[in-house]
């Protein structure tokens, strides 16, 4: 799907997605990633929930309000130690399919809210 959405200067929006892909400000990419209203961390190395640990979110949380973790084409949640784990350091994170994280990543950086979201690309 493609959003036609205001660019927020120097902000990371996502411009488009589907299955395989997010394209951010106009880039597409076909591997899982982080994205905030700062950075892009390409290449992320998760490729499923399964593979999903504890340190492969950690220090995301860092000047930010909540985490998104878009979980591919379908909402899986992870692992309960991870949830335990982040809840215990008062880091919100919600959990829901990676189109329905690009979509309400947009919002919520619209709202100027800080918001993180670690998206699996299946």
């Amino acid at each position: 799907m493609k959003i036609q959405a205001e660019r927020p200067q120097g902000q990371n929006v996502v411009t488009a997605y589907g299955p395989g892909f997010v394209t951010i400000n106009a880039q597409t990419h076909h591997d899982s990633l982080i994205i905030g209203h700062d950075r892009v961390l390409l290449h992320w190395p998760v490729k499923s929930v399964s593979e999903l640990n504890v340190t492969d979110l950690s220090g995301l949380e860092k000047n930010c309000d909540v985490i998104l973790l878009g979980t591919g084409l379908r909402q899986v949640f992870p692992p309960r130690a991870i949830l335990t784990s982040l809840m215990r350091d008062r880091i919100g994170i919600e959990v829901m399919d990676t189109a329905a994280a690009c979509r309400t990543y947009n919002i919520l950086l619209a709202e100027g809210r800080a918001v993180i979201a670690a998206l699996i690309i299946e």
